[in-house]
């Protein structure tokens, strides 16, 4: 049997960006990235706390340090920047590997910084 489990969250990260005319995703600090354990091009769950809207879309990586979280192509049209947001990815576990699976979470503060946990 597969379970599937949170496998990592950033936590109320804002929308830095909103970019209609390119071509879909969600651009992500590669900070935020690694310490999430997203993957370039990983399918992730976004979930507007502002608005309560929920869509998937897949992740780039946005420059080291930057901050950036730009929602774009017609994800752009879910989020505004400002918008408080939960960026979530899933994986399948068999029934063991669940069981002792920990999920990576990252807290972030208002410019997109890890918070100490």
């Amino acid at each position: 049997m597969q379970i599937t489990l949170m496998k990592g969250k950033i936590h109320r990260a804002s929308v830095t960006e909103a970019d209609l005319h390119y071509e879909g995703s969600v651009s992500i600090d590669c900070t935020l990235l690694e310490a999430a354990g997203f993957l370039v091009n990983e399918r992730v769950e976004i979930y507007n706390i502002e608005t309560g809207a929920r869509f998937a879309t897949y992740v780039i990586e946005a420059p080291r340090g930057s901050g950036t979280l730009s929602l774009n192509g017609a994800a752009a049209r879910l989020a505004m920047p400002g918008d408080k947001v939960i960026i979530v990815a899933y994986a399948s576990f068999g029934e063991e590997e669940a069981k002792i699976f920990r999920p990576r979470i990252v807290l972030v503060d208002r410019e997109n910084r890890i918070l100490p946990s």
